[in-house]
């Protein structure tokens, strides 16, 4: 996939990164979709990393740990698919009063606006406000989708006749600069996402 190599690069990579100004720099719209998502991603403040297997999500979640000094703390997670990652790390997720960070899967990223696409079954009926500054996302990259309504479809599929509730999508990893009306009512987030390879 062309995400790894932009991820990886190669020798001659650098020279033609330090050539490029912002005004050739490719159209986002002309990228494949998961280099997009990436692009818009981190335009969004998000923080990007990708793993080839489990080992590597368990490596760099301990690192997220250590670079937050979270260790034996409390997190907040809805899922008990991840709580063997936790208990690894001895953190505590049982009815945590001041958790340092949210911890949970997705129902799909969104490449054409860098999101990640919540339901009821990640964030049970919280608001994203409601959620804690710092959140730890583990996704696939099989997970990637063009836009929403994509994900809405994904979704109707997959649950059949039990759709969750509550689905939204958070967007903004950082506090903008100058709020727009397209920004206003958003909370930004400190997001890390770990992308498992799946494909």
């Amino acid at each position: 996939m062309s995400l790894f190599r932009k991820i990886f690069g190669s020798s001659n990579d650098a020279s033609d990164e330090e050539n490029q100004s912002e005004y050739n720099t490719p159209k986002p719209s002309n990228l494949p979709i998961d280099d997009l998502f990436t692009f818009n991603f981190k335009k969004n403040g998000g923080k990007f990393i990708y793993c080839e297997n489990l080992n590597e999500v368990r490596e760099q979640f301990e690192n997220i740990l250590e670079e937050n000094d979270w260790f034996e703390s409390e997190a907040l997670c809805f899922e008990t698919k991840l709580y063997n990652l936790l208990d690894e790390n001895k953190l505590s997720y049982t009815n945590p009063t001041e958790p340092k960070f949210f911890f949970a899967s997705c129902e799909n990223l969104i490449a054409d606006e860098g999101s990640v696409l919540f339901s009821s079954n990640q964030i049970k009926q919280k608001k994203p406000n409601e959620l804690p500054d710092n959140i730890v996302i583990l996704a696939t990259t099989s997970q990637i989708l063009e836009s929403k309504s994509d994900g809405l479809r994904v979704i109707k599929k997959k649950y059949d006749k039990d759709y969750p509730t509550n689905i939204t999508t958070i967007k903004y990893f950082e506090k903008v600069q100058e709020e727009d009306f397209l920004t206003y009512g958003s909370c930004a987030k400190n997001l890390y996402l770990l992308l498992l390879e799946d494909l």
